[in-house]
């Protein structure tokens, strides 16, 4: 399997904050600001990698949290710095011809993952602590950069998840808030959580049933099966699949396919979100029931999320030895 290789953007330098201050924000004094493409590639974060490809006008954020792979308190501050930096970045851009970029993809530069969700780790600690208020502050983070995804960062671009390895919990929530999914054959996805008698509440039912009913989105809650991308394909949540190993070439081609209709697509997309939207309210809510239901889970709920990590865990060590194996042998 092949994971993005970085083609386009310019050594990180300095960060997003840094880079506003030189780049200059006021439009009342400076018109002339740097291309987006070198903007962004001036801009660094721990947990992740950003650039700009201008020729295909795309913008690749591709998530490499320090630690497990999922949403740690640091990538999803990473998250949302880089999200409220592209909505400054249209709104600093009204005054020329072409907004800064077309489409948004994220990805993941873990080998075998996309992304597995809460930190189920941060989770025991908070419960056992009774640390409710830090709990909810964590969730809300997390709906924050959910919904930030959803509204496509108030910015006029089509917006896509690239799914290569395992998209589990919030990873297939953060997925199921783009307007497409790009998923290779072997990609896996789904909600565990009721393995350890919790439910996934950054958005998973509120996304879920605006595509499948609100019954679907249950059996699917449920059931906790982690399903196959080829199975989502079926049922209308995966929109391309690709072949093992080629899931960036195959979300290239799909945006160069249809980049003249780019305008009519992101007009549907838009739609689909006025039509049957979700509402930045109705997720903080399910997550405030998340935040009680999390309080309310037993000893032994919190030692089958321990054991559900350890196993992950593994699962990723076992992954990583035969990478390095390879890479030796070659």
């Amino acid at each position: 399997m092949t994971y993005l290789q970085k083609k386009f953007g310019l050594p990180a330098l300095v960060s997003d904050a840094s880079a506003h201050q030189a780049f200059g924000a006021d439009l009342a004094t400076n018109q002339s600001l740097v291309p987006a493409h070198v903007e962004v590639g001036a801009q660094h974060y721990d947990n992740l990698d950003v650039e700009i490809d201008p020729e295909a006008r795309t913008y690749w954020c591709s998530m490499l949290p320090q630690g497990r792979g999922s949403f740690t308190p640091g990538l999803l501050q990473d998250l949302i710095g880089m999200q409220k930096s592209i909505e400054r970045m249209f709104a600093e851009r009204t005054h020329e011809a072409k907004p800064p970029f077309d489409y948004f993809v994220l990805a993941s530069r873990c080998p075998g993952i996309f992304n597995r969700g809460g930190d189920l780790g941060l989770f025991a600690e908070k419960i056992r602590l009774g640390e409710r208020d830090a709990l909810r502050s964590y969730a809300h983070s997390c709906i924050e950069a959910v919904y930030n995804g959803y509204v496509s960062f108030n910015s006029p671009v089509v917006t896509i998840a690239l799914v290569q390895g395992e998209a589990l919990g919030g990873g297939f929530e953060s997925a199921l808030a783009l307007d497409l999914i790009v998923a290779e054959k072997s990609a896996r996805m789904g909600f565990p959580e009721i393995l350890f008698n919790l439910f996934p509440g950054m958005g998973a039912y509120s996304l879920l049933s605006r595509r499948l009913g609100a019954a679907q989105a249950e059996k699917m809650i449920l059931s906790g099966k982690i399903y196959t991308a080829e199975e989502l394909h079926e049922i209308g949540i995966v929109d391309v699949l690709a072949e093992d190993g080629e899931g960036e070439l195959a979300t290239r081609e799909y945006i160069d396919r249809h980049a003249y209709r780019h305008n009519a697509y992101r007009a549907v997309f838009q739609t689909r979100k006025r039509v049957n939207p979700v509402t930045f309210n109705e997720l903080r809510d399910v997550t405030d029931i998340w935040v009680e239901a999390a309080m309310g889970l037993s000893e032994s709920d919190l030692r089958r999320m321990g054991r559900l990590t350890a196993a992950q865990d593994r699962r990723q060590t076992s992954r990583n030895m035969a990478m390095v194996a390879s890479v030796s042998a070659e």
